[in-house]
């Protein structure tokens, strides 16, 4: 399929290229037509109805150069991205991007970027490594944790004649107030307050226990400083409050009866049915933890030079990623700051070694999807799509179609290539008890004294190797 934009790329030093870009006339001109066509929607000149004036007037009207520059302004994302594909790189970090002048008519517009990519790797040994992995087993105390919350959720609140304590629910109506002096949001009826939970402002709960039902109580309390409603933070308040039940949580037994109102017909079924899922969980684990360890292991055999601009830049990424999670969390960049009792650039220098990390990883996983011809095909992509199909209650074709109209089918593609040449490594490996692993890794290495600080060690030397 033929393109807009036509590139060169050249390498430069530090895992870095400049992509000369070039978007033909045509484009160009075509780009300028839909900005003019956009431009007089809002215009209103004598003779045309607003929004029907058409592009060579709008043209006149305001001038080639100033079309032109909102066509460029609007076309050079695409363009961007056309040409970052037709370099054939993966970029890393941000770009720098320099527009050459405006075109005269019938000429091209001509751009470059100048951007960090993937590092390349030399590849080592990389088939059966000899790795460490873990036994997959049952945690009993996570089945035990598994069966308590069973009880949980079928417990009831029964009410009592007792005093309450901690771990028991009350039934309260509450009025709050500064100096007597009802405040907005302050009142509530028929609240059911777990005592001990922590849900409330602190305090409030611990002067509830004792409380029988038919009490009134006044709750003494100051708004903690980082309190979610701003004009209530750091006063000092009292509440009436009115008791009007105590009830205790009741468990049910830990027997047949519980398996039976989960679907089992005893509780050893059960106890074994939640092992067996504990088991199987364990061993997705333990083979992910493997598959993680025998990649780490060629990338260890393998050589890869990674610049310290290009950690940095990959580390930015991995903090903006995150920052743009927690924006969707409701969470904001000073908030996470102030939870996490950080500042930026300590957070910045924790993900540095995680970041290089990535960029070896990632650099040896395409070594080996070259070295092993590693393609995706059309099943392989519908069939990675099925999960996602089932859960959006569409078919994995749709959804293949619709990614490949949002440009993002090739990501899919790249971690569908990315997982078969983990594969290769990880099939031929050869597990040996984590201990023995562990036991290698203490061992005196020939080139260990020579090697460069951060960089991975060379291949691990034994006696007869």
């Amino acid at each position: 399929m033929a393109t807009a934009v036509k590139t060169t790329t050249t390498e430069l030093p530090e895992s870095r290229v400049r992509v000369d870009a070039e978007v033909g006339a045509g484009e160009v001109e075509r780009s300028l037509q839909a900005a003019a066509r956009q431009l007089g929607r809002d215009l209103r000149i004598p003779g045309f109805r607003q929004g029907k004036v058409p592009p060579p007037v709008v043209i006149q009207r305001i001038g080639r150069e100033a079309v032109l520059d909102e066509a460029v302004r609007g076309g050079l994302p695409r363009w961007y991205i056309e040409a970052i594909d037709q370099a054939g790189v993966v970029p890393v970090g941000d770009p720098k991007l320099d527009v050459g002048d405006l075109p005269d008519r019938g000429e091209p517009l001509t751009f470059t970027i100048e951007i960090g990519v993937r590092p390349t790797a030399t590849l080592g040994s990389y088939r059966d490594l000899e790795v460490g992995r873990a036994e997959a087993r049952i945690d009993e105390e996570a089945v035990d944790a598994e069966l308590e919350e069973m009880r949980e959720r079928l417990a009831r609140l029964e009410p009592i004649d007792r005093a309450a304590q901690s771990g028991d629910f009350v039934t309260i109506d509450f009025v709050g107030s500064f100096a007597g002096e009802p405040f907005p949001g302050g009142e509530g009826r028929d609240q059911l307050v777990e005592l001990g939970a922590g849900r409330l402002v602190p305090g409030f709960e611990e002067q509830l226990e004792g409380v029988a039902a038919g009490d009134e109580r006044t709750v003494e309390v100051t708004f903690p400083d980082d309190y979610g409603v701003e004009a209530l933070r750091g006063r000092a308040a009292s509440f009436a409050v009115t008791v009007k039940d105590v009830r205790a949580k009741e468990l049910p037994a830990l027997d047949d009866d519980l398996a039976e109102q989960n679907g089992f017909d005893s509780l050893a079924e059960l106890r074994e049915d939640v092992g067996s899922r504990a088991r199987e969980a364990d061993e997705r684990r333990v083979d992910a933890e493997f598959r993680e360890a025998v990649l780490d292991a060629a990338v260890a055999q393998a050589q890869v030079e990674v610049p310290e601009a290009l950690v940095r830049a990959r580390t930015h990424e991995l903090w903006d990623r995150l920052l743009h999670s927690l924006e969707h969390q409701g969470v904001s960049r000073d908030d996470y700051l102030r939870i996490a009792e950080k500042s930026e650039p300590d957070i910045l220098e924790e993900a540095a070694p995680d970041a290089e990390r990535q960029l070896r990883r990632e650099a040896v996983i395409e070594a080996i999807a070259v070295a092993e011809g590693i393609e995706v095909s059309d099943d392989e992509l519908l069939a990675a799509l099925e999960p996602t199909a089932q859960r959006e209650g569409t078919t994995p074709k749709a959804l293949r179609d619709r990614l490949r109209s949002q440009g993002r089918l090739d990501d899919l593609a790249g971690d569908v290539r990315a997982r078969k040449a983990i594969d290769v490594v990880a099939e031929s490996a050869r597990p040996i008890p984590v201990e023995q692993a562990q036991a290698r890794e203490k061992l005196w290495t020939p080139d260990r004294e020579e090697q460069v600080p951060g960089q991975p060690a060379g291949g691990l030397w034994t006696p007869g190797s």
